[in-house]
C-alpha cells in the first residue's frame, strides 16, 4: 500500500457480511459504480447508511443537471479542500478520462490555486464550492451568478455535490482507505 496508515474499517469478505450487508453490497455493485470501492469499503459496516449514501451519490453523479466536467470540477475542489488523497485520485482519473476538463485546471486545483482559463460557468462553480466550504454558504454575488448560469435547481445540485463529497472525503480520510499499491500520494500539503 502507498499509505502506511492502518485501515480503520477492515474490508469485509462476503463470508463476514450480514445478510443486509450482502444485500446492500449487491445493490451497489449492480448499479453504475459496478463494485464496492472507496468510501463504500467502510460504509458497508453500516449497511443502512451505505444504502442511503449510495442512493444520494448515484443521483448526484448520474442524475444531476450539471455536466460531467462541472461535477468533477466541484469534486476536485472539495477533495483539495479536505486534502482527501483517495477522492482526488479517483476523481482526477474520472475527470481526465470522461470529461473535457482542461489539464491546466486540474493541475491548478491540485496545487490549491485559482485555475487559469476557466469559463465564467466553471469559475462560478469553483467559487460556489470554495465559498460554501469556507463559509457555509456562497456570497450573494456568487449565488446570483450561479443562479443565472444554472438556475436554482442547478445551484442546489452544486451545493449538494459540495456537501456530499465533503461527507465522502470525511469517510475516506477517517477510514484511511489506501491508494492502490504503487500509487504516489497525489496531493501535497498546501503552504
Amino acid at each position: 500500500m502507498s499509505q502506511a496508515q492502518p485501515v480503520r474499517f477492515p474490508v469485509l469478505t462476503p463470508e463476514e457480511m450480514s445478510p443486509r450487508q450482502k444485500e446492500v453490497a449487491a445493490a451497489i455493485a449492480g448499479g453504475p459504480r459496478g463494485g464496492i470501492r472507496g468510501p463504500f469499503l467502510a460504509l458497508i459496516h453500516n449497511p443502512e447508511l451505505a444504502n442511503r449514501v449510495q442512493q444520494l451519490g448515484e443521483h448526484l453523479r448520474y442524475g444531476n443537471s450539471l455536466s460531467l466536467a462541472q461535477i468533477e470540477l466541484i469534486v476536485l475542489t472539495v477533495a483539495r479542500h479536505w486534502n482527501c488523497q483517495y477522492e482526488w485520485f479517483a476523481h482526477e482519473r474520472i475527470a481526465r478520462t470522461t470529461t473535457d476538463l482542461a489539464d491546466g485546471i486540474i493541475k491548478a486545483l491540485a496545487l490549491g490555486q485559482m485555475p487559469p482559463n476557466m469559463t465564467a460557468e466553471q469559475s462560478t462553480l469553483h467559487q460556489l464550492a470554495k465559498e460554501s466550504l469556507a463559509n457555509g454558504e456562497p456570497s450573494d454575488a456568487v449565488y446570483e451568478q450561479a443562479a443565472k448560469f444554472f438556475g436554482r435547481a442547478g445551484v442546489l445540485d452544486a451545493l449538494a455535490l459540495t456537501g456530499y463529497y465533503s461527507m465522502v472525503a470525511m469517510f475516506l480520510n477517517t477510514a484511511k482507505i489506501p491508494l492502490p499499491d504503487g500509487t504516489p500520494t497525489p496531493l501535497q500539503p498546501l503552504k
